[in-house]
């Protein structure tokens, strides 16, 4: 009797080890995470849902068969290292460049992000062969865990334990937030959505006719002109959560009444006047990129996904056309501090991010940035030389200083040169600024207090710095989040446009814009539609060449 207890203990144990490591191995394979924003892969302490389904019915097949044939076994491996290969694609594209993985768009683009690395040829063709290595590796791997989950199963006195735990596992994760409770707070994030996403995004980009029947129409950029430009300079201020609450909210376009009394004072001391309107943004509370896709290109984005497919085409856009006429395009992106290689389908002919704009002073928060030293630098290395010296520009401009939490705000700079400098800011400045505290529970107070800062700046720049034909277009990507706009606020956002060419103006009061900064008519139309409305106020008859040069 004691031989058979000892021999049941063993075998007991035998069964634990193998199987465990097996199940640990391939656990780990499909719920590893990124390591601080790099390359590497770390593991996490969760559960694969998809690991538990496959053991429940891996279990069955053996106990009816015997055992799993090496075509089973095989598939299953080959299946864990395309799951495990998705997985890490997923969390370190996430880390790396904050956004979901496209296998479409990112295999497209991988020289441009090699370069955009500076990685060398060499290094590229090393890093290839090592990726075939690693996924060679885990697939043999998973073989070899599969085997030996496969043997470890065919045996028959765990079978009612192990069925018992799968099913109270995927009983708690089919529960999840009923009656409020978390029971999926030991599963890791399954990886099957990711695949699926994917499917479906190659399935409409590579199918004849997706893309097309997908997305929206995009503009007759083709024929339209810029004639009515005369060669100004146009800069496309994106300010960042500015939205109709700002004029809705009578607590504050109270509050915020002097500051734009001020700007349009500011205004009128440049020489410039202001027509607005308002437009409906495809994103609310967040997601600017899907504002900045749908101004730039003229195609709906209020679908992430028709956003992930528009980038994935040679659609045209507002950037490129200006760049056919003769412009200099720049992405002025100070609040970028990582790789951004889908801004290629805009097709700028400069990008410059917080790394490389040549930014000196202290930081600012996670921005670091202040918008009024990123507007000094970009006119001190864009807009500086006289505009009959150079090409004329098309500046696209995202501000920060309005972006949640809307701290710390930098304090605002009389001396526009100095912020060119070391000492732009003094240290004591920036401590107290990182010292304002930060709400969530009563935000507004701050929102305001950011576009005062905004207002402020922009009007001393457009007063007395900035290209005296210089076309400013100041448009809210979205209304910021609902604590500060309100419960079922709409998703209107003002869109400002400034000039001293009373003419160009006019030609957009007839397309429905307002004298002043106060537009208060509903937007008729969404973001996209600003892209054509512009092409036509800045469409004008071409002028003859010989006319010109005289």
């Amino acid at each position: 009797m004691k031989a058979r207890e000892r021999e049941a203990s063993t075998g007991w144990a035998v069964w634990l080890l193998r199987f465990g490591a097996a199940f640990l191995i391939l656990n780990g394979l499909l719920t590893l995470d990124n390591l601080d924003g790099t390359l590497w892969p770390r593991p996490t302490l969760r559960l694969s849902f998809e690991l538990c389904m496959a053991v429940l019915v891996l279990m069955p097949w053996v106990a009816l068969r015997g055992r799993a044939g090496a075509g089973v076994l095989r598939a299953l491996a080959a299946i864990t290292t395309v799951w495990a290969t998705a997985r890490y694609l997923d969390v370190t594209v996430r880390a790396v460049f904050g956004r979901p993985v496209n296998l479409y768009w990112d295999g497209r683009h991988v020289a441009a992000l090699l370069r955009m690395g500076d990685v060398a040829g060499w290094q590229a063709g090393l890093g290839a062969v090592a990726a075939i290595v690693v996924i060679w590796l885990v697939d043999a791997v998973a073989h070899r865990c599969w085997q030996s989950m496969a043997r470890t199963l065919a045996w028959p006195p765990p079978r009612p334990a192990v069925g018992l735990a799968g099913v109270l596992l995927l009983a708690s994760f089919a529960v999840h937030g009923w009656s409020g409770l978390d029971t999926r707070w030991f599963f890791s994030i399954p990886v099957a959505p990711t695949i699926a996403r994917q499917a479906a995004l190659l399935t409409r980009q590579l199918l004849p006719g997706q893309v097309a029947s997908q997305l929206s129409a995009s503009p007759a950029f083709e024929a339209t002109n810029l004639a009515s430009l005369h060669g100004a300079d146009v800069l496309l201020i994106f300010a960042e959560s500015y939205g109709v609450c700002t004029l809705d909210d009578p607590q504050q376009a109270a509050q915020l009444a002097p500051a734009r009394a001020q700007f349009a004072e500011a205004l009128k001391d440049g020489g410039r006047q202001v027509v607005s309107a308002r437009f409906r943004s495809p994103t609310y509370g967040g997601g600017s990129w899907l504002a900045h896709a749908a101004l730039l290109s003229g195609v709906d984005t209020r679908d992430p996904g028709d956003y992930e497919l528009l980038l994935s085409t040679d659609r045209p856009t507002l950037v490129r056309h200006f760049r056919q006429h003769g412009y200099r395009t720049v992405n002025w992106m100070p609040g970028l501090q990582r790789p951004w290689p889908e801004g290629s389908f805009y097709g700028f002919d400069r990008y410059a991010d917080a790394n490389n704009m040549g930014y000196r002073g202290p930081p600012f928060g996670y921005w670091h940035i202040p918008d009024q030293a990123s507007m000094a630098l970009l006119q001190a290395q864009e807009l500086a030389v006289p505009a009959g010296q150079r090409p004329p520009r098309f500046i696209v401009f995202p501000t920060l200083a309005s972006h949640a939490p809307f701290r710390p705000l930098a304090p605002y700079v009389a001396d526009w040169a100095r912020l060119l400098r070391d000492d732009a800011y003094t240290s004591e400045q920036a401590a107290e600024a990182e010292a304002e505290p930060v709400s969530w529970l009563e935000p507004v107070p701050a929102y305001v207090a950011s576009l005062r800062y905004t207002f402020r700046w922009l009007g001393d720049y457009l007063a007395g710095h900035a290209p005296a034909k210089l076309v400013t277009i100041v448009i809210g990507d979205h209304q910021p989040l609902a604590s500060v706009s309100g419960k079922n606020a709409s998703w209107d956002v003002p869109v400002h446009i400034i000039s001293a060419d009373t003419a160009l103006l006019q030609r957009f009061e007839a397309l429905g814009f307002t004298p002043g900064l106060l537009p208060m008519q509903p937007a008729t139309a969404g973001m996209q539609a600003l892209a054509p409305l512009l092409l036509r106020a800045f469409d004008g008859p071409a002028r003859d060449p010989a006319s010109a040069a005289e």
